[in-house]
């Protein structure tokens, strides 16, 4: 229409007269759109003649349908046909609108009572369910866009399930994983759970599997088993996290018997509060308190109040406790564990050193994923902030003495056998094998992964003294503190001939 009325105008006008106009308007037009616009535009300010010849209405606003039909339909009730009560409160709804429920759309295309019924009241057995969840839910009908808080999401979720809604329960989702943290990985597993959502329950573990040892909380320790709340995290979360080998592990397999410990020692006293560094003593006293008051000799985990936390303690890998005095010490002493499970594993290391000094066995040399996963030694460290670190987790590890170096954005592994002290034997077999995988993570206030890099599953030959550059770090993706977490496996579980070939790379990769 611009166009043609710009021909009409033209054409009452002197056609040189006309050419002069269109040219200036084509080469300047409104000296105000070249600049910032001031306060006062006269462009803006008085209509132009085509303007006025059209009659066209300048900068209404237009209100969008989707906020009307909120406004007027759902919030104001106007030309409702069908009435909800439930939970002591009423909403008048709209037929039409309520059949993108499947839960509605069902009852009111079958045979049901409810499908001739002007007011349906609605049973809520889930106690999930609240009145502003059921405001959220019957509004989403209404609108394009939902917020929703990720205080009140188990809520909506609640009732988006019991209304089937799938695009809700999708966006609660979504929202669930997006807002995992240490006040809400316990709630959201649980709901998870209970309404199905398979992708939500892994990212709150795999959380779990990244905080439980790097940030421990005495708030989330008491949560994880916590009646009424998260009851089934005890066999369901625990059981698992501390069975994975991908576990973040701070220091060494020791600290993650403490860890187990200390939670236990939660689950049986909810009632204690103080700070988590006199956590472990208190545990400890406790501990000797029912060994010595109540006379109790057999192991905890055979006693009444122990043997719930059997399975999870089954998962700890006591072959990389026991290598260590005092560590081995610490575990004849608490008397938790039954005498049996150590008698076990005291013979087979006992035979692992014997294949190791008689049996020319260098350490791992076929891939075995699964065997990795199940038995490997898990060790970490926590480097605060960049410089140069040097270190060596404790324990006797079959005469292979590794030193871990970060230095420069490297991280390197050295067979130590002659050049540095050491307070162990030390193998000075001519060639080592080791199978390795090396994880570096760092994490933001909330507990979220913020960067992260793994080495994948590796088998690496070393020789006397010899360094290994395991990781080259970009360092635009440095974030401190960085966490280090470590998967070693350093004899062969399998029976191998004597005379096996060495293997033809130094290092490789197992698939």
């Amino acid at each position: 229409m611009g166009t043609l009325g710009s021909r009409m105008q033209a054409s009452s006008q002197d056609p040189e007269e006309a050419v002069e106009n269109a040219c200036a308007s084509g080469k300047h037009g409104c000296e105000c759109r070249k600049r910032k616009r001031t306060a006062h535009c006269d462009c803006d300010s008085e209509p132009d003649e085509e303007d006025a010849l059209l009659d066209t209405p300048r900068r209404k606003k237009l209100k969008s349908t989707s906020k009307y039909i909120y406004q007027t339909l759902f919030l104001n009730g106007e030309n409702s046909d069908i009435r909800i009560c439930a939970l002591g409160q009423e909403w008048n709804l709209h037929k039409v609108y309520l059949c993108q429920s499947g839960y509605f759309s069902s009852m009111f295309s079958g045979s049901w009572k409810e499908s001739n019924m002007m007011v349906i009241p609605l049973e809520i057995p889930d106690q999930n369910i609240d009145t502003e969840a059921l405001q959220v839910v019957f509004g989403s009908l209404y609108r394009d866009d939902v917020l929703i808080k990720p205080s009140r999401v188990v809520s909506i979720l609640a009732a988006a399930c019991m209304l089937q809604l799938d695009g809700l329960i999708q966006q609660c989702g979504e929202t669930m994983k997006e807002n995992v943290s240490v006040k809400t990985v316990c709630g959201y597993y649980s709901s998870a759970s209970i309404y199905g959502l398979d992708s939500v329950m892994k990212k709150c573990q795999e959380w779990l599997l990244n905080n439980l040892m790097t940030h421990q909380n005495v708030d989330l320790m008491k949560e994880l088993g916590e009646q009424g709340v998260c009851c089934i995290c005890r066999a369901d979360v625990m059981e698992p996290l501390i069975q994975s080998s991908d576990l973040f592990v701070m220091q060494v397999e020791m600290d993650v018997y403490t860890a187990l410990k200390k939670w236990m020692f939660l689950q049986l006293n909810p009632s204690w509060d103080g700070p988590i560094k006199q956590l472990l003593a208190d545990a400890d006293t406790w501990l000797c308190k029912r060994r010595t008051e109540l006379g109790e000799e057999e192991p905890f985990l055979k006693t009444e109040d122990g043997a719930p936390f059997t399975p999870v303690f089954r998962h700890v890998r006591l072959q990389y406790i026991i290598n260590d005095l005092a560590s081995a010490r610490i575990l004849e002493r608490d008397n938790i564990l039954p005498p049996d499970w150590l008698t076990s594993v005291y013979k087979s290391q006992w035979f692992a050193m014997l294949r190791t000094e008689h049996d020319n066995d260098n350490g791992p040399q076929d891939a075995n994923k699964e065997e990795f996963e199940s038995s490997s030694m898990r060790c970490g460290r926590k480097l605060t902030k960049d410089g140069d670190y040097c270190w060596r987790w404790t324990g006797f590890n079959f005469g292979f003495d590794l030193l871990v170096t970060y230095t420069n954005r490297f991280i390197v592994f050295k067979r130590n056998t002659l050049s540095q002290p050491c307070g162990g034997a030390v193998s000075l077999q001519p060639r080592r094998h080791l199978a390795y995988r090396l994880r570096l993570a760092s994490f933001d206030n909330s507990g979220k992964l913020v960067c992260s890099r793994s080495t994948g599953y590796q088998l690496l030959t070393l020789e006397k003294d010899q360094e290994y550059v395991v990781m080259n770090l970009d360092s635009r993706l440095l974030s401190f503190p960085l966490y280090v977490c470590c998967n070693f496996q350093y004899t062969s579980h399998m029976d191998r001939r004597p005379d096996a070939p060495e293997p033809e790379s130094s290092a490789r990769s197992v698939s």
